[in-house]
């Protein structure tokens, strides 16, 4: 029998006993989960300490310690070391980012990339199309790309400062289908991978599906803090560390080559396993003078890098590259086969020839022109005051006050007319008293469009 009695004792969660049954453990994580997911348990309640829990529940600490691990390892609940045990932010609700929605609201909140430059990769399809060799594109073979189209991908990462070899690189279905492919083959169950605070939500929905805890990181207008990284990894084991490194979504923070080196040190240091999103490269390299080289060049041995081409070219082939040392090759062959048997060569035929004919470059300029115009028209009615992150980004991270509940100021904001994500969607861990909205730039049809969705999102906030 528990020494105390909890009769009038306040505890935030009070699990009925007689529902438990063998194994507890296993029970008791069945139940804070259904209580998590029908609301009863809201999100960012702290939970009852595992010592003051077992003695309620008459079970030893153990027993309440591999519960709170099982529903971690699901995404349902996070622990702060010093503060205690938290329901996720996210724990109730999807936060994958899509478009399958038929609305009649302005989109302010996928993140589109520009699809105006499309025509152009119209006219190569039909190209592809006329070549003699189009029914070889169709089969089985070259399950990681045909080698022609590995040798354009390596021509177009050149210019980011990656250098590799055919042996090196695998052609794959976009830059979310290289994330799934790496935590398949270098992660397990349980494993902890460290992030921003803010970070791609549907690398948090990833996470979850792997039953992968993530580790949020504090960070600054640098990018991640080495210290705050160090001291993590000296208190919990990590496995790999996750960063999009020349525009992070959601922030648009852009680590700075200085910083880089700060960050390889730690995870050299730790032996984690770094992967790098550098999907935003195409819009930082030649242009921002911090940007240097990719991570992937400090750390080859124990980095994945990918470049996805959805922002650079065309978000509707799924194409993405992705490049590994020798140490971590037969691994992410082998998942990749697992995953997707074949990468298809229709789509990276097109994208061989986007690259390969110049018309890539050319789509890309018009991007960089079409990313500019749609800052300027975001600074007239959000004026930046001390700029940070990426200048020609595809989103803006809008600071707000006075508006919470992210699910009620979604809905609001869509019975105005404009789609736009809360920053809770974002959070990788422990909820904050900041609150943001991340702004797409490049999801509307217009100009125009963008301008009447910011005017209406500016009435609104006031």
């Amino acid at each position: 029998m528990p020494v105390n009695s909890f009769d009038n004792y306040p505890m935030s969660w009070k699990p009925d006993k007689k529902a438990l049954k063998r194994p507890f453990y296993h029970s008791i994580a069945s139940l804070l989960e259904q209580h998590i997911v029908n609301g009863f348990l809201a999100p960012g309640t702290k939970l009852p300490p595992q010592r003051e829990l077992a003695d309620f529940l008459d079970l030893n600490f153990t027993t309440i310690t591999r519960a709170y691990k099982l529903c971690e390892r699901k995404g349902l609940i996070y622990a702060v070391t010093g503060s205690g045990t938290f329901v996720s932010p996210n724990a109730t609700r999807s936060i994958a980012m899509s478009a399958n929605e038929t609305t009649n609201w302005i989109d302010l909140g996928f993140g589109a990339s520009f699809e105006q430059s499309n025509d152009i990769v119209a006219e190569v399809i039909q190209k592809v199309a006329d070549k003699r060799y189009l029914k070889q594109l169709l089969n089985y073979n070259d399950p990681t790309g045909i080698p022609h189209q590995k040798t354009a991908g390596l021509n177009w990462m050149e210019s980011f400062g990656i250098r590799t070899d055919q042996e090196h690189i695998s052609i794959v279905s976009g830059a979310q289908n290289a994330l799934a492919i790496t935590l398949t083959a270098l992660f397990e169950p349980g494993n902890r991978i460290a992030t921003d605070l803010y970070t791609y939500s549907n690398f948090i929905e990833l996470a979850k599906m792997f039953h992968i805890q993530l580790i949020p990181i504090p960070g600054d207008q640098f990018g991640m803090r080495p210290n705050e990284l160090e001291k993590q990894c000296c208190q919990v084991d990590i496995h790999g560390i996750f960063l999009m490194p020349s525009c992070g979504n959601p922030t648009t923070v852009m680590i700075s080559d200085f910083r880089k080196h700060e960050l390889a040190d730690v995870i050299r240091r730790h032996q984690l396993i770094l992967i790098e999103d550098d999907i935003h490269a195409f819009m930082t390299a030649g242009i921002i003078s911090d940007y240097q080289q990719p991570m992937f060049n400090l750390l080859p041995e124990q980095s994945v890098y990918i470049c996805g081409t959805s922002k650079s070219m065309c978000s509707g082939l799924r194409v993405a590259y992705m490049v590994y040392s020798e140490v971590l090759r037969k691994r992410i062959m082998q998942a990749i086969f697992n995953v997707n048997v074949k990468t298809s060569s229709l789509d990276a035929e097109v994208i061989t020839e986007l690259i390969l004919s110049g018309r890539a470059h050319e789509i890309v300029s018009q991007k960089k022109q079409l990313a500019q115009s749609a800052n300027d028209i975001y600074s007239e009615y959000f004026p930046l005051r001390n700029p940070i992150g990426h200048p020609l980004s595809f989103y803006r991270w809008l600071s707000i006050q006075g508006h919470h509940d992210a699910i009620q100021l979604e809905t609001d904001l869509k019975r105005h007319g404009i789609r736009v994500f809360h920053s809770d969607r974002f959070l990788s861990g422990q909820t904050t008293p900041d609150k943001y909205l991340r702004i797409a730039l490049s999801s509307t049809n217009s100009l125009n469009e963008l301008k009447m969705g910011l005017k209406i999102l500016k009435q609104y906030l006031g």
